[in-house]
């Protein structure tokens, strides 16, 4: 095969050369390497959960997402059943370190706390194991013994004490120094305390800190003393020296508990600590994991609770310096001027991972970035075209033009979907109209005719706003419909309809259908809709995606299945819905240059419940937390008392200084942030760690070219006349810490495209052996004058040119050569400075 390869080897050496020149390996050292996580995918299904004992044996179901403890993801309740389908995507990016990430499926109960029916947890390590496939996962039992994190910091040391009659005795020092990452309890920080226990065979000696109260990272700093071997004569020993038989059986035991005061109290964690660890040195010191009782989650019925399965993607990438990444940003900006595109590096990528939409995510953004996204998905829309024999099927699969196309919309069509769809399903959300119309899942008293008049009007009232909102519609995705209008009429030029049904299968089908029927996952709501709701936003979606088939309307039949629907679509097939759909569809795909109307509008950005302190003084008491409705766009942040109401507070975005984290000791409370602005700071508590990360990146990016921006600030409150973190009594004294790097002012909001190009090199990476496969083809083919007629396992690369695919995959290898050396030497930089026991890579389990 190497012979076969050397045809087209010597084009591609000089182009090779070219694509790989970067700036000399440099210490990358003294720059920042950001380390970055994120999650994505899908909780698909549960089955066979154990049913109620009584005669309704159904569950009310959800499922949640927990980092250790802590909760950062809930699905939708799914109504009597043991079998719920959630089919339910995830997106989010994890701001701190984890143990385990862990899957509960909960029983919902209104009168009483939600039953926990099982769980799914995965070690953070094991994670590369599941990732990019759906997998059944058996539910594992819960108890409160296994419900652990954090970690502990300790310091042992042995002493001998020479006693007033001359004997020696060994005394053993245990300093329990402080804690970090103690869970929520019922969503506040605990009141910890720890107890050190001294065990062997016949012996448990047990001591107890003080209780600190509200924090999750509890400083004790308290020592104990222990007596661990019998005394002895020190004349009759020459030197100390602890008795064998005595220290291999002794342990430090640490348990971590949270003070319950009027009930009992809730375990934490533990560590066990052999004392025979002092073998060798006089003190020992590290950082322990809290790990679960050694009876926790024990049990031999673990398959009678269910099954759960998920598709989970997680990814760690150690983003470069910007200098590193030039060459291969540069190859990958070319790829739309590639002749065949199927020859470009991006389109290269999408054939050799194993899961297409791995490499859409970042290739999109980095496109879209520097303005090459509309002639790439061009031109692989019109590679997909070339194999579409029925017009009728016009980009209705799963391909890497239609998979670019979805992912473009999310990001660029986001506003869009807000200013048209929001208010109207705001109103069905808030509303209880029934608008169920098939008889069989009619509740008793409902009448199907006056659902029926409840359904139309929703419809009718979304279809009208969609079909005027073509002003409102971001110029890419224009551009890119015009470009599939007239690559599908070049396509079939005898059929009329396709100019329109090229562009509807995407806007219709994968936009506004998609949109409407999961409003949670654009953003455009805060939460889940209840059952009801979100049956009815499923039959107005269905609705929805029919009247924008252009097919459907133009035809006298519908294309729906169910007889009850196809009575109910009889309503809208009348010319004016057909003239609406073709008017709308002219207006998206037309080059003509549109003023919006919306340019005055404010961008609807963020918006969500969280705590906030008061903002005014009090001379009584403290301050409290009030739970307030946020809400950002791009002119203001603001906060009311319930969703829809006047604004109580408002902060012009033009007045936003800094945006930071704020000190848990401050307030002891977790996922704490700051917005400083040009009156007193706003504290706020988000949820979780992931909620408070999302606000901070939206208003550090949405506030970053602001003048007067901060380059100092206080970590911590001005508290009692002074800031509690450097101590400065004037509240207008300079911060006593650099602001955090915000993100540079040519960034667009939510692209990072030295975070996407570090993906795209992850992929190749992972991705070498298929490429190298994918090379071989190219020799093959070059050398016979066309592919082999036997199957091989290249046999499903798209290969066009392969002189030219092979010069590009040259340039690929090549460049990720080049970038794994400041990898490679950043990992061990990184191996060597976490030393096993410290804070950032604690120990596991026990230590000998």
């Amino acid at each position: 095969m190497a012979a076969a390869a050397a045809a087209p080897a010597a084009a591609a050496s000089s182009d090779a050369a070219t694509a790989t020149a970067e700036p000399e390996a440099g210490d990358e050292d003294s720059r920042e390497v950001r380390v970055l996580q994120s999650l994505r995918g899908k909780i698909c299904e549960a089955k066979n959960l154990l049913p109620y004992l009584g005669p309704n044996k159904m569950r009310d179901c959800f499922c949640t997402i927990n980092l250790d403890q802590e909760e950062v993801y809930r699905t939708q309740v799914v109504e009597k059943s043991l079998s719920p389908f959630f089919s339910e995507e995830f997106y989010f990016e994890i701001p701190r370190t984890f143990q385990y990430l862990s899957f509960y499926v909960y029983d919902k109960n209104v009168l009483q706390r939600d039953l926990r029916i099982g769980k799914v947890a995965i070690k953070k390590e094991d994670l590369c194991n599941h990732s990019g496939r759906e997998t059944w996962f058996s539910l594992q039992p819960i108890d409160s013994n296994s419900e652990v994190q954090g970690k502990v910091h300790l310091e042992l040391k042995l002493n001998e004490l020479i006693t007033e009659n001359g004997t020696v005795c060994q005394q053993l020092v245990v300093h329990v120094k402080a804690c970090h990452g103690l869970p929520l309890i019922n969503g506040q920080s605990c009141d910890p305390y720890a107890t050190v226990s001294l065990v062997g065979p016949s012996r448990n000696d047990q001591k107890k800190t003080k209780v600190k109260k509200k924090t999750s990272n509890p400083q004790f700093n308290e020592i104990f003393y222990f007596e661990v071997t019998r005394s002895s004569s020190y004349t009759r020993k020459s030197q100390f020296q602890v008795e064998e038989e005595d220290i291999e059986k002794l342990e430090i035991r640490i348990d971590l508990w949270n003070n319950g005061n009027l009930v009992q109290d809730v375990f934490l964690g533990e560590i066990k600590v052999p004392v025979n660890v002092l073998r060798n040195d006089a003190s020992h010191q590290a950082w322990y994991l809290l790990q679960p009782r050694d009876n926790g989650n024990k049990s031999s019925k673990t398959d009678d609770l269910g099954s759960l399965r998920l598709n989970i993607c997680y990814t760690e990438d150690y983003v470069l310096p910007s200098e590193y990444y030039g060459p291969l940003k540069t190859l990958l900006l070319k790829s739309p001027d590639v002749q065949p595109i199927s020859a470009s590096s991006a389109y290269i990528l999408g054939e050799i991972c194993r899961d297409k939409n791995d490499a859409v995510l970042p290739l999109v953004r980095l496109l879209l970035h520097h303005d090459k996204l509309v002639p790439f998905a061009t031109a692989v829309a019109e590679l997909d075209l070339k194999d579409t024999q029925d017009a009728n099927t016009i980009f209705r699969g799963n391909s890497l033009a239609t998979r670019c196309l979805d992912e473009m919309m999310k990001i660029v069509g986001r506003h869009y979907l807000k200013v048209t769809l929001k208010p109207i399903l705001d109103e069905i959300c808030e509303s209880s109209k029934s608008c169920e119309i098939d008889p069989i899942k009619l509740k008793e008293g409902d009448n199907v005719e006056n659902n029926k008049e409840n359904l139309r009007y929703y419809v009718d009232k979304l279809f009208s706003t969609i079909v005027k909102s073509s002003m409102s519609c971001p110029t890419v995705m224009c551009d890119i419909f015009y470009s599939l209008r007239q690559m599908a009429t070049q396509r079939f030029p005898n059929d009329p309809h396709v100019q329109y049904s090229a562009v509807s299968s995407f806007v219709f089908l994968r936009f506004f259908a998609v949109a409407v029927v999961s409003p949670h996952t654009f953003h455009l709501r805060p939460h889940h809709p209840d059952p009801q709701t979100v049956r009815t936003l499923t039959l107005i979606s269905k609705t929805i995606q029919t009247l924008g088939s252009w097919g459907s309307l133009s035809k006298s039949k519908s294309s729906f299945k169910e007889t009850f629907m196809c009575e109910f679509f009889k309503m809208f097939q009348e010319e004016g819905y057909i003239m609406a759909v073709k008017k709308f569809l002219d207006e998206i795909s037309s080059t003509e240059t549109k003023v919006s109307s919306g340019t005055s509008e404010p961008v609807h950005l963020k918006e969500g419940e969280m705590y906030k302190r008061a903002q005014g003084r009090t001379r009584i008491g403290k301050k409290n937390f009030k739970k307030r409705w946020f809400c950002l766009t791009s002119r203001e942040l603001t906060y009311h008392k319930q969703p829809g109401k006047d604004a109580i507070y408002t902060i012009p975005v033009k007045n936003i200084l800094a945006v930071e984290k704020l000190e848990e000791s401050s307030f002891n409370k977790k996922n704490m942030f700051q917005v400083i602005h040009t009156e007193k700071p706003l504290y706020v508590q988000a949820n979780n760690c992931v909620e408070a990360n999302e606000w901070i990146d939206v208003l550090c990016r949405v506030s970053r070219c602001n003048q007067n921006r901060l380059s100092s600030y206080h970590p911590s409150a001005y508290l009692n006349g002074n800031w509690l973190c450097c101590l400065e009594t004037s509240e207008n004294a300079l911060g006593c810490k650099p602001c955090t790097a915000g993100v540079p002012a040519d960034i667009q909001i939510d692209i990072d495209e030295d975070r996407e190009t570090e993906r795209i090199y992850s992929l190749f990476t992972l991705s070498l052996l298929k490429l190298q496969k994918m090379e071989e083809a190219c020799g093959t083919i070059a050398v016979y004058q066309g592919p082999q007629k036997e199957p091989d396992d290249y046999s499903n690369f798209v290969i066009e040119d392969s002189v030219t695919t092979f010069k590009t995959i040259q340039q690929i290898k090549s460049v990720v050569e080049k970038l794994d050396e400041p990898h490679e030497k950043y990992r061990k930089k990184r191996s060597s400075s976490a030393k096993y026991g410290s804070k950032e890579n604690p120990i596991i389990g026990k230590t000998f």
